[in-house]
């Protein structure tokens, strides 16, 4: 059977996946989506995503829990609620279609609930229950993961927008039949880059009711005794401080950044400055040739010039 071929499934995982197995394959895209637009994002950091689905594509574990780890697994989850949800939409899964509670519309309004608008709820329910169902630990990583988890599938769900179409005589709008639709999922991958900028740090506390997590105090306000703060449902968290990226070390996940190439003029992200670490980078004369000015001769042929192209290439020493 599909599901028990499929590798780094958990037994509930599997269990989900025999109950629906249409779902597994709109999960996988999703992964998929997710694992592309972090790398799309981090393009041009010391640390570009590009390790971390690279044992298969339910695998995006990073060892420490830094603010990378907390990107990976809100925009996994979020992959994985759009990819679900336009699934849905399609006909794709048996057991959801489209959103049928968006029925009725304000008075005063023109329009009215129409097409088919996209069941998000049934994303965010079935992602939740696929993706936090590999959480299995009950300590503070488990906590950090399903609270990223969370933001992720939700702005899914908040960055939903309202599309209409005009009905009437000659393209008058007299009214409109208007629907909710999925975003562009650059637009997700960008405000969770927002997210990722302004993440906060937790700690672990246990309590009555156990473990929780709560933002990390500041030394000089430890004597204070300050009251203890939960973090914002929609921030992203992490427990501990990312490694520099430059080096190589397994233990951590990182690949170090020799051999990428980088911008020698430039500054910030991409810049041989920032990716380089400080080790100074290699220039290659590169010369290449191809077709160019091409055009096409009736009939039918397409006749084309040979170009010569050299331009320099600057990669991490």
């Amino acid at each position: 059977m599909l599901c028990g071929r499929i590798p780094g499934l958990t037994m509930g995982q599997r269990q989900l996946c025999s109950e629906m197995p249409d779902a597994l394959i709109a999960l996988g895209e999703g992964q998929q989506l997710g694992a592309h637009e972090c790398q799309h994002q981090f393009r041009g950091h010391r640390w570009n995503c590009s390790e971390v689905w690279q044992r298969n594509v339910f695998s995006h574990v990073i060892p420490i829990a830094s603010r990378e780890a907390a990107y990976t697994y809100a925009i996994a989850s979020a992959g994985a609620a759009y990819s679900v949800t336009a699934a849905c939409a399609r006909g794709n899964i048996s057991l959801c279609g489209c959103d049928v509670r968006h029925k009725t519309s304000p008075p005063p309004e023109p329009w009215k609930w129409g097409g088919c608008s996209a069941d998000v709820e049934f994303g965010m329910r079935y992602t939740r229950k696929f993706m936090d169902a590999r959480e299995l630990e009950r300590d503070s990583r488990t906590l950090m993961n399903l609270h990223n988890n969370r933001v992720g599938r939700t702005l899914v769900k908040k960055l939903l927008r309202t599309d209409c179409k005009c009905h009437g005589v000659s393209g008058s709008c007299v009214m409109k039949t208007c629907w909710k639709s999925l975003p562009p999922f650059r637009l997700i991958g960008e405000k969770l880059m927002q997210k990722y900028q302004k993440a906060k740090t937790v700690q672990a506390l246990r309590g009555k009711r156990g473990l929780r997590l709560v933002l990390s105090r500041k030394k000089q306000m430890m004597a204070q005794k300050p009251s203890l703060v939960a973090p914002k449902r929609m921030e992203l968290i992490y427990l501990e401080a990312s490694p520099n990226y430059c080096e190589r070390n397994i233990q951590t996940g990182t690949v170090g950044t020799v051999g990428r190439i980088c911008n020698h003029t430039g500054h910030g992200p991409q810049s041989c400055d920032l990716l380089c670490c400080g080790r100074g980078h290699n220039t290659q004369h590169i010369q290449r040739s191809q077709q160019c000015r091409c055009q096409f001769h009736w009939c039918c042929q397409v006749e084309c010039e040979v170009c010569d192209e050299s331009y320099e290439e600057f990669t991490c020493k």
